[in-house]
């Protein structure tokens, strides 16, 4: 009996196996298949391990280069003949599979070119000049899906849905995740509560439908020579017209014990694929596979074939961007490679590893991207320190030594330190492009209020700009007696108010009257003109986006800019979306300021939570109550908070006074409530979010806030930081629906939550941080980029690859290669950066106005 070994006995190999692993793969590979069918295959049934034999060999040689897509097709094809050779097949089909088998290999051998393996590039070359065909007419990302094989106009139109419109993004719409199918496991060793492979003949077929639910039940038995195994498949009644009795199929799905318990177990199949040896038959079974996000109509065994046509047509055709010094740097495969490798990795690829995006391939990808936005930043910020300021501002005017002796408290050493940083920049001849960054309460608007005095006392006026009218009318509120100290007088512009109110402050701002505007996107509406706008100041940036920001400077006027945010940004993202400006951190918080105590209360908990506000009150505190307020449900919200305030006055706290603050009230009357809550004469603010940013009353130390599920965690925290604000221990209260059973965030094995709500999860990151930057991290990873930026207008690039949570260490280097290519070559006009400056004025020229680099 001939058993065939991992590492069968065989001949001294020829000289060229020495030099030629493929040649010697294809020999160690073409023996015992030969032996096999020598003598009119009467040898056949001592052969044994040829099913394992065959496949760790063709797993092996894939494992070590990238062939030609039609040399893989046909390796994956050999090793399928062989998937199920011992277990099910008769002695005449195993004899069928033998002569194929032999056919195939003969091809493999006939090929000189396959014979001697795909050529290999030195460092030193740039394989993308190696191209041996024209290329189309039009380049890939010109190009519409449309006109590829077997897409037409109503595929195009399906897959435009999936953000597909061009041969480009199809080769970066990556699989969102993977499934082995590689491994085929027979019948006997399938085991409940794991996932498998099996491969099979469909015996009997029986479909039933209960008669109390409107429920159909399709179930399929499957057998190989090792056992049967019955697949159930609910509401598919279609099926049967496709699994029929005789076919062979391949399925993947859960094992699951029936009633007979672990000797009776039954399959739930996730996919399937009919063996009927169509040309596209490997693609979707015998190898990992790629799942794709779908349409209806358009499927991932769609994209499959669309992807592996494209990449025979196109394939040479994908234009490599990255500079070779860069890729060889990183060692990072060429583009043709990467895309090939992400839609079908080779066979020994680690399933994890394609999941995560951490491949190779996949990082290769994610750092082109990376690369082309940091490049885009870095010349970007070059563009504005090349601008020169058409006036200077003066950083020794009166109005600061006023302003000095108006505020009750003097600027802490962060403070300090953040508006020299502030004030060398704008002193200088170049424009400032500054982004400033400090927790809750760390002072930001103070700062920036010194930055405003000074270049409105050096003649100058400044515009404050703000994403909401209510941050516009605390802003207001809260700077105007300051302002009206040092001699300065601001106006509140607004989308809404009177005509002629409007005209009259348009016309203050046009001739200098006015030196100061205080607003929302409205500032940047075309009939709003200043005398000399010098100093811009963008309020909660995050809420803006880059185009906004730059319609200002589009205007005419070169002023410099200074952005705070109120939430802090995590690294990555204040290096991908504030990639262009300059970063001062203000890192410690005013003298004797004592952090919030959180706590999480349940419905059930309520009177503990008045009994605590209470206390607070009877020690001449006050309170805040806040009820969220979204605009889908903004009537239903504002009707909560205003019964929510009579029944606190009526029943709970009737020997206080209960104010109401919400967005609907005119500005007089929010004036009017919040100078009485600062006065002390209400004690209990009962108010929607619009307390968020803006407010301070060092008396008020608790906060109650109801339905905190509701919230996000940067808006928790935000309305949070409205108590803590003097020398007294603050409280909040976070009301949740429900209460979770541990106020803390349970790690899984693999680092990320375990069966843990988002929204538990937030509300345990507040109970357990008051740090600020902690929580945006963590709000971060909750919700992840897009999510935790809120609306894509915040500015936040769209990645088809990278993540920046994953893919921090990429962005580090991609940022460092950026100053290095630009260094080298500032205006990227040598011949070997052109494809690169191309495709990054492509991406990036209209969102980053790069206009002198074109």
């Amino acid at each position: 009996m001939a058993v065939i070994r991992s590492r069968p006995r065989m001949p001294r190999p020829e000289p060229t196996d020495l030099h030629d692993p493929f040649h010697a793969f294809l020999q160690r590979v073409t023996r015992p298949i030969e032996f096999a069918c020598r003598d009119a295959y009467a040898h056949l049934s001592t052969v044994r391990n040829l099913d394992h034999f065959v496949s760790e060999q063709v797993l092996g040689v894939l494992g070590e280069r990238v062939y030609p897509q039609a040399v893989e097709a046909e390796l994956l094809l050999l090793r399928n003949l062989f998937v199920d050779f011992h277990t099910r097949l008769s002695s005449r089909e195993q004899q069928d599979r033998l002569s194929r088998a032999l056919t195939l290999l003969r091809h493999l051998q006939q090929g000189s070119g396959v014979i001697n393996g795909p050529r290999a590039f030195s460092e030193q070359e740039d394989p993308a000049t190696h191209s041996i065909r024209s290329v189309p007419a039009r380049p890939l990302w010109d190009l519409p899906i449309q006109f590829a094989k077997g897409v037409g106009p109503k595929r195009a139109q399906l897959m435009g849905r999936l953000g597909i419109v061009t041969i480009e993004q199809a080769f970066w719409a990556l699989p969102w995740r993977y499934e082995d199918r590689s491994v085929v496991t027979p019948i006997n060793k399938l085991v409940p509560a794991a996932t498998y492979t099996i491969c099979g003949v469909i015996g009997q077929i029986e479909s039933t439908r209960a008669r109390s639910r409107r429920l159909s039940i399709l179930d399929v038995a499957i057998e190989d020579a090792t056992g049967i195994v019955h697949a159930v498949f609910f509401n598919q009644p279609y099926l049967e017209d496709v699994l029929r009795q005789g076919v062979r199929v391949m399925m993947a799905g859960r094992v699951v014990a029936g009633r007979g318990g672990w000797t009776d177990v039954r399959l739930e199949p996730t996919q399937f694929e009919v063996l009927n040896g169509a040309e596209d038959e490997l693609l979707h079974v015998g190898r990992i596979v790629p799942i794709y996000h779908e349409t209806k109509g358009w499927t991932s065994r769609h994209m499959r074939v669309l992807i592996q046509g494209l990449l025979e047509e196109y394939g040479v055709d994908i234009e490599e961007v990255l500079p070779f010094s860069v890729r060889a740097r990183h060692r990072l495969p060429p583009i043709r490679t990467a895309i090939q490798q992400v839609h079908f990795p080779p066979s020994k690829t680690d399933l994890a590893a394609l999941d995560r995006g951490v491949t190779e391939a996949h990082r290769r990808l994610a750092f082109e991207e990376l690369f082309l936005l940091q490049a885009a930043l870095v010349l970007r910020q070059r563009e504005i320190k090349e601008e020169l300021k058409p006036f200077r501002f003066n950083p020794h005017v009166s109005q600061l030594q006023v302003l000095a002796q108006v505020l009750p408290f003097k600027l802490t050493s962060a403070q300090e330190r953040v508006f020299g940083e502030i004030q060398a920049d704008m002193v200088a001849s170049r424009p400032m492009n500054r982004l400033v960054q400090g927790d809750v309460g760390s002072g930001k608007t103070v700062v920036a209020l010194h930055a405003l005095v000074m270049a409105c006392g050096s003649g100058c006026q400044t515009a404050l700009m703000v994403p909401t009218e209510i941050l516009a009318e605390q802003h207001y509120l809260n700077l105007k007696p300051l302002l009206e100290g040092v001699g300065l007088q601001a106006v509140l512009l607004t989308s809404g108010g009177k005509t002629k109110e409007r005209t009259e402050k348009l016309k203050q701002l046009a001739s200098g009257t006015a030196q100061v505007a205080i607003g929302t996107h409205a500032l940047i509406q075309k009939q709003v003109q200043f005398a000399k706008l010098g100093l811009v100041i963008v309020d909660e940036q995050h809420k803006f986006g880059v185009l906004q920001r730059k319609t200002l400077l589009e205007k005419g006027y070169r002023p410099d800019v200074l952005v705070m945010t109120a939430t802090p940004i995590p690294r990555t993202l204040a290096m991908t979306v504030y990639g262009d400006l300059d970063l001062s951190v203000i890192d410690m918080l005013p003298p004797g300021r004592k952090p919030v105590r959180t706590m999480l209360y349940s419905e059930g908990q309520r009177r503990k939570a008045w009994q605590l506000v209470g206390d607070e009150l009877k020690a001449g505190r006050q309170a805040y109550i806040v009820y969220p307020l979204v605009e889908e449900s903004e009537k239903i919200d504002l009707k909560a908070a205003i019964q929510g305030a009579e029944q606190l006055q009526r029943d709970v706290f009737p020997q206080s006074r209960v104010g109401l603050l919400h967005g609907r009230l005119k500005t007089a009357e929010k004036e009017c409530t919040m100078a009485a809550f600062k006065a002390g004469t209400i004690q209990i603010l009962v108010a929607t979010t619009v307390i968020e940013v803006g407010v301070d009353v060092p008396n008020a130390t608790i906060m109650v806030i109801e339905h905190a599920e509701r919230f996000g965690l940067a808006q928790l925290h935000q309305l949070r930081g409205r108590v803590g604000r003097g020398a007294h221990q603050s409280l909040c209260l976070l009301m949740a629906s429900y209460l979770p059973r541990e106020a803390r965030v349970r790690v899984g094995r693999d680092g990320g939550p375990e069966n843990v709500s988002h929204a538990q999860q937030r509300l345990a990151a507040l109970v357990n941080s008051n740090d600020g930057f902690l929580i945006a991290e963590e709000d971060l990873r909750i919700r992840g980029p897009g999510e935790f930026l809120g609306l894509r207008q915040w500015g936040l690039p769209e990645f088809r690859a990278a993540n920046l949570l994953r893919d921090a260490d990429l962005l580090e280097q991609a940022r460092q290669e950026a100053y290095t290519l630009l260094e080298q070559d500032p205006g990227l006009t040598r011949p070997q950066h052109q494809v690169f400056k191309a495709a990054m004025l492509r991406r990036w020229h209209g969102k980053l106005a790069l206009g002198d680099v074109s």
